[in-house]
């Protein structure tokens, strides 16, 4: 929602076109069609592998125009068919300061390591686990009485305004992908 709120105010450079879930009962979906936004469950159960569901997305998704696919919520590591078709051209957000706490319970493994700072960043996907090109990072401080709930709500508070710029400077054209790096051209 954060996204579709971003998209929606004076001077947006983009439009979330279409909300897309392997979760039949996903909210996102159902918020997404209260607001007029074309919303799909596309069941990777329904295919013969990964290769087979990755390609129906695909083709969704090109059927639709998609520039750009944001991965919000979105669990499942990404493929090479989705990967190809949509090279430079996948977004994710995490909820740790990359490369620390890649993968699933990014807060627990950060206050299980005691840091005192973690954040969010978002990056372009790679085969890899959250190891693609670094866009954008917000730190977040870890409290003294910080539990994985808490410190998972302050984190988010960062994604809702973090993700939202990244999509903007996409489509503004100023990143540019030189190996590991994202330049942010001025």
């Amino acid at each position: 929602m954060a996204i579709v709120r971003a998209s929606r105010a004076a001077g947006a450079n983009f439009t979330v076109r279409l909300a897309v879930s392997d979760q039949a009962h996903a909210a996102g979906l159902k918020k997404a069609a209260r607001l007029g936004i074309p919303a799909h469950h596309v069941d990777p159960g329904s295919f013969s592998d990964k290769a087979a569901y990755e390609t129906a997305l695909c083709a969704l998704l090109e059927r639709e125009h998609i520039h750009l696919v944001c991965l919000a919520g979105y669990m499942r590591l990404v493929g090479p068919v989705l990967l190809s078709r949509f090279a430079g051209r996948i977004l994710n957000i995490h909820p740790a300061l990359l490369p620390s706490f890649p993968g699933l319970d990014a807060q627990r493994q950060a206050l299980h390591h005691g840091v005192k700072v973690s954040g969010c960043t978002v990056h372009f996907v790679d085969a890899g686990t959250d190891s693609g090109p670094i866009i954008a990072q917000r730190p977040v401080p870890v409290l003294a009485g910080d539990d994985e709930e808490a410190l998972s709500r302050r984190i988010l508070r960062q994604e809702h305004r973090l993700f939202p710029r990244a999509i903007s400077l996409f489509f503004s054209g100023r990143l540019q992908i030189d190996g590991r790096r994202v330049i942010v051209k001025e």
